[in-house]
């Protein structure tokens, strides 16, 4: 009997280990990414839409949406005129936070700058959360709370699962198919996570 379970548990570490060598380099940065791109990607962009004037151009203006997302406060405190609210911090806050939606998401999916990027994805979501929580006034039920048996809570349960592959990419890099592994590549180095 032990012999059978020295075996069944040795086929099983080797098994695993194999796998786990096989994908490591590769494979967990390329994961994260797709499942940050699959699920987030359109929320994120669909979300820095709304903060944008409409056509081509509009790309670059601000939309009074993105204070009444951003900074309620402010434009509360102004009288409800966005053009009264002062630039430094709110405008600028508006300004970071509108560009940002766009840019952090697109380096994470792509594999650009991706452990800074993921990074500044985490700042962005936390961000995010405190706005939801302290400025939209978000109820309880939406924010739930962890350990229960409902996983459908906007902040608590959706917000950490969002974290789980930017936590990936911060940790383990993007992986080999990234353009930080193309770049590190084409200046004739080894990216770190490149298998030994």
């Amino acid at each position: 009997m032990t012999s059978t379970i020295d075996f069944l548990t040795g086929l099983h570490a080797r098994v695993f280990a194999g796998i786990e060598r096989l994908g490591d380099s590769w494979l967990l940065g390329l994961i994260a990414r797709f499942a940050f791109a699959a699920v987030l990607w359109n929320y994120f962009l669909h979300s820095a839409n709304t903060k944008v004037g409409d056509g081509l151009l509009g790309f670059f203006s601000i939309s009074p949406g993105a204070y009444y997302q951003i900074a309620l406060p402010a434009v509360e405190a102004a009288g409800g005129d966005v053009s009264a609210v002062p630039f430094f911090p709110w405008g600028l806050l508006v300004v970071m936070g509108t560009y940002a939606e766009f840019i952090l998401p697109l380096l994470v999916v792509i594999g650009l700058f991706s452990r800074l990027a993921a990074l500044g994805m985490v700042g962005f979501i936390a961000v995010q959360t405190f706005v939801d929580i302290t400025v939209h006034q978000i109820g309880a039920e939406s924010i739930g709370t962890l350990f229960d048996r409902f996983p459908d809570a906007i902040i608590a349960d959706q917000r950490l699962l969002w974290l789980v592959p930017l936590a990936v990419i911060i940790i383990k890099g993007p992986g080999l198919l990234s353009v930080d592994a193309w770049l590190s590549r084409a200046r004739g180095g080894k990216p770190h996570y490149a298998p030994a």
